[in-house]
């Protein structure tokens, strides 16, 4: 089954107005298909192939000069000089979305890109299904424990391949295919124990002293590692918001994965059941939050910035996002029932800002919107009416 993607309306917008268009994400989030069917009558061709490689390394300009009607190239990347005859074509021709570049290894992709098409290309991010795309595909979630230990893999829904066989072989193939091209990983063994600590780590501070004292590699290592998931949309970070109220701040990022099935992998949980008593069942919800609010963003074009705010007496709140001169200050809880309590971090920040209410989100396990003098509560699968 097809799943009705929300960056269709941007590609398809920024193809008649730049003369390529860059779809980037990881891996199988859906970036060859969403291609394909944004552009259906576009030739397609996967230069991982080694036959298809060995034509473009052997001869560019023709395999350039052979689809006048649109052309769409996969992991574009490993052919790198193909993107020095792609700006000649593009400045001759003139012709509006007309090549479509596709791949996940978007580190190196993005280096090509930027040296070689800079001003020529609109550079997309397409990352796992969200909620309201698999609502709108009538395959959403009946509970958020669902959702957390499925996550938003496109595989998973329209190939109905369950979670305990599908990340396995997903962390296999992304340890041999992406990160032994990218660094010098002499012990795969490690890398995989780094990942699954990392997955420990998900809604904390990044300390990368305790990760690296935990896996005997130095920080220098932890660091190069983090930079390869992030830049592979493996994880993401929210940084500490910049106005500080008189207070001092925490200064490390906190540590994210854009999709929450991948971490209940990697922490082994084995069903929805378990999230339920899982001790890390707060921590994936909240991060379920925040990705979810990564890909409105990412769907309309727009890299987030995602912010919190925590004090050196322990106050904070989950979430910061700022549109212009307005915020959104967003707490994150998992409870299904709500509490008084859930509102503490919120009140806090209102009376230390001066914020007015309708700025104050709650989102809660539960399953009613509401309206409250100190803010606004809406359930877990309505992210998006942060928005409306």
């Amino acid at each position: 089954m097809l799943i009705d993607r929300n960056l269709t309306v941007k590609i398809r917008q920024l193809a008649k107005q730049f003369p390529v268009v860059s779809i980037t994400g990881p891996r199988q989030s859906g970036k060859t298909t969403l291609a394909k069917l944004c552009f259906p009558d576009y030739h397609y061709a996967n230069l991982e192939m080694p036959d298809i490689r060995a034509l473009v390394e052997d001869d560019p300009r023709a395999f350039l000069n052979s689809y006048k009607q649109g052309l769409i190239v996969d992991e574009a990347q490993y052919v790198p000089e193909l993107f020095s005859y792609l700006q000649g074509f593009v400045d001759d021709s003139r012709e509006l979305g007309k090549y479509i570049l596709t791949g996940s290894q978007n580190f190196l992709l993005l280096n090509k890109i930027t040296q070689s098409l800079a001003g020529r290309v609109a550079i997309l991010n397409l990352l796992p299904l969200s909620n309201v795309e698999l609502r709108k595909s009538g395959m959403e979630p009946v509970s958020y424990s669902e959702f957390l230990f499925k996550g938003g893999y496109p595989a998973i829904y329209d190939k109905h391949i369950e979670p305990p066989d599908f990340f396995p072989s997903y962390i296999q193939s992304y340890l041999e295919r992406d990160v032994r091209s990218i660094i010098n990983v002499y012990n795969l063994s490690t890398f995989r124990k780094f990942l699954g600590i990392v997955a420990g780590r998900t809604g904390q501070l990044l300390n990368a002293t305790n990760i690296s004292n935990e896996i005997s590699i130095d920080q220098k290592t932890v660091k190069s590692w983090l930079s390869v998931l992030e830049t592979s949309f493996i994880i993401f970070f929210a940084r500490p918001y910049h106005k500080n109220y008189n207070k001092r701040l925490v200064k490390s990022p906190k540590l994210y994965f854009y999709d929450t099935g991948l971490v209940c992998s990697l922490l082994g949980i084995k069903n929805t059941v378990d999230i339920q008593t899982h001790f890390m069942k707060g921590a994936l919800f909240e991060n379920y939050v925040f990705s979810e609010i990564a890909k409105y963003y990412f769907n309309m074009g727009i890299r987030p910035e995602l912010y919190f705010w925590r004090n050196n007496t322990g106050n904070e709140v989950d979430c910061i996002i700022e549109e212009g001169s307005e915020q959104k200050i967003i707490e994150i809880k998992s409870g299904t029932t709500l509490n008084s309590d859930f509102f503490k971090g919120l009140e806090y920040y209102r009376k230390l800002s001066g914020l007015q209410a309708n700025s104050f989100y709650l989102i809660y396990g539960g399953t009613e919107s509401q309206q409250r003098s100190n803010g606004n509560v809406l359930p877990w699968n309505a992210v998006n009416d942060l928005f409306k």
